[in-house]
Parts: C-alpha cells; structure tokens; sequence
C-alpha cells in the first residue's frame, strides 16, 4: 500500500476516519442532549494527538512489523522446505516462533494489561492480573502454533473454530460463574494493537512460502485462533484452580474429621 508511505497522504487519510468520530460526538452533545462542550479546546487537542499517534502507528505497522513477519515466516519455511511436497514434520521452528511470538506479544498486550488489573481490582484480589495474563497469552501461543499447522497441513479452517466452541461451551457449563465473562472478554481483547500486526503478517507470509497454499484462503484465520483460545485457556485456568482448592479443602476436612475423635 504506497499510501502508507506517503506521511501527508497518511495523516490525511487517518483524519478522514477519526474526524466522523468527532462530529457524531460533537452532534449529540449540542443537538441532542442540548449542552455545551466542555474545555473544546482541550478536545481539539486530543483528537489531533490521537490522528498523529494513529498515523504514526500505521506507517510503523507497515514498516517495521508486517516485513518482520513476513520475512521470518519466509526464512523459516525455506528452512523447513525439502522439496516439493510439504512434510508438516519439518517445520518444527515454525511451530515454535508462532508459539513464542503469540505469547510475548499478548503479555505485552496494552488493553490485555488494562483489563487484567481492572479485573483483579474488581474482584478484590480473587483473580490475579499476572495469572490471568499468563494464561490468555498461553492460549493464544497455542492458538497461533495450531493455527500455523492448519496452515502448513491446508485443513480446512472451520473444523478447529467449530471443534474449539464445542469446547468452550462444555468448559462454560462447568467453569465458575464469575469467571465466564472474564475469559470471553479476554478473546477479544487479545486481538488488538501489538499480536494482531505480526499474527496477521506470520499468516499471510507462511501461506505465501509454503507449496500449494493461497494466501488468501490459507493465510487468514490465524487472528480467529488468537481469539478463540484465550477464551479455552481461561475457563481452564479457572477449572484447575476450583479443583485444586476443592481438593485441598476436602483434604483439610478429612485431617478435621480424624483428629476430632482422637480429642475424645
């Protein structure tokens, strides 16, 4: 996309999009609700930092991480490539770069780190914002390292996402009610500034370099696993914790119930 490397292009293009956001905003606030807009000046401000910052992460986006992707996944597929055929065995280091990127770059997730602490603030401490954030990025590490073996196998894509809600309903039916929301906002918020760049990039450039796939049918789908595994990963996360503190509450009641006749 040459555009995005034509800064004034940019900058024009992102206003486009930010400035309807600004005008609907500036449209109920004086027509609808009948109310002057407070500090204007202050708002103006802000919206022109949010264009610049937008532009700035799109050229970025276009510069910098989209060829990391690519260009990993072409290196590590040519590495994996012994002849014409695909052998799904070989392409072990793929496995593992989509596993390690998907896992470094959800811990580093901004809204995942704002939802994580908002969610250990609200629930006083129950659930804790490092474990919580483990374990969304484990699931999308395993999501993504799956997803690049659909995309190395060519298996359609449908029979993961439906085998995978089959999953998540049967975790929802026995997970702790407090947590179910939690792990399907923890789907979403995954899929956002920092993993969807390079997952997107990791896709498209595998299915470019591995023999016989389409970038187009084979490339995308990797982002549907980044969302769709974090929500199985904190459900279980959630079930393993219920069955170990029931386990060690039945063991403190089984100790209680033995001592208690020895005291008579």
């Amino acid at each position: 996309m040459d555009i995005l490397f034509n800064p004034i292009s940019l900058l024009l293009a992102t206003a486009r999009d930010v400035v309807p956001v600004l005008a609907l905003l500036v449209f109920f606030q004086m027509v609808v609700l009948r109310r002057p807009i407070p500090r204007p000046g202050r708002i103006l401000f802000g919206f022109g930092l949010v264009i610049v910052g937008m532009t700035c992460f799109l050229a970025g986006l276009d510069l910098a991480l989209f060829p990391v992707g690519r260009s990993m996944a072409l290196q590590l597929s040519e590495a994996a490539q012994s002849g014409p055929l695909v052998d799904w065995t070989a392409y072990g280091w793929v496995y593992l770069f989509a596993l390690l990127v998907g896992f470094s770059t959800t811990v580093a997730e901004p809204s995942l780190i704002a939802v994580a602490h908002k969610a250990e603030e609200a629930s006083g401490g129950a659930i804790s914002a490092w474990g919580l954030r483990l374990a969304v990025a484990l699931g999308v590490a395993l999501g993504i390292a799956l997803g690049t073996f659909r995309i190395i196998t060519g298996t359609p894509l449908y029979l993961y996402i439906l085998a995978g809600y089959i999953i998540v309903a049967l975790q929802t039916l026995t997970a702790p009610r407090m947590i179910i929301p939690l792990a399907y906002d923890s789907g979403g918020v995954t899929t956002s500034t920092v993993t969807v760049p390079l997952v997107a990039a990791l896709g498209l450039g595998l299915a470019s370099n591995v023999p016989g796939r389409s970038p187009v049918l084979d490339g995308f789908g990797l982002i549907a696993f980044a969302s769709l595994f974090p929500i199985i990963a904190v459900l279980g996360y959630a079930q393993l914790v219920q069955l170990v503190t029931s386990y060690r509450r039945n063991r403190a009641l089984r100790r209680q119930a033995v001592r208690v006749p020895g005291n008579h």
